[in-house]
């Protein structure tokens, strides 16, 4: 097996795409997601991108099967911050170092701009994730929960606003 990381392009968002779907069910969360590969081409690649993603392909059959999808968020306290949204190995592939290498990647380049700090969740039960990033002497922050809405929970909301 051998495999190359590299900044990912439009040509990948297909296997991109596997990769998201395929985290949903190790999530168990398959009908979480709602992004499409329409919307992963324009938001990643269109002329107001507002990601970037390193991804890890195998060479002799060209596959993606890894990626670190990652953007530039602001921090009042920090100023501007990489905000890691997802690390993705395809199961068949991890343990093979994939993983840390595209975190690598992320942290050279928050390391190259004078970024002051880079975030990201990880589930609580997630056991194998959280021993790989204890290894990385990863700082886990208890004391804040994370809070999110979703569109139709947004859309109720901003109707009952006078």
């Amino acid at each position: 097996m051998s495999f190359v990381i590299r900044r990912g392009d439009e040509k990948d968002v297909p296997g991109m795409f596997r990769l998201i779907k395929e985290l949903a069910e190790y999530e168990r969360a398959p009908k979480d997601v709602i992004n499409t590969e329409k919307m992963l081409l324009e938001d990643g690649f269109g002329p107001k991108s507002i990601y970037k993603v390193f991804v890890a392909e195998e060479v002799s059959t060209n596959d993606i099967i890894g990626m670190a999808l990652y953007y530039t968020a602001y921090s009042t306290w920090n100023g501007k911050i990489f905000y890691i949204d997802d690390i993705i190995v395809t199961e068949r592939y991890r343990r093979y170092g994939i993983g840390k290498k595209l975190v690598d990647l992320v942290l050279k380049e928050a390391h190259h701009e004078g970024l002051n700090q880079v975030r990201w969740h990880v589930l609580e039960w997630n056991t194998p994730a959280i021993e790989f990033y204890k290894k990385m002497k990863v700082v886990f922050d208890t004391e804040w929960t994370t809070c999110k809405m979703n569109k139709q929970q947004i859309a109720d909301y901003v109707s009952g606003l006078k």
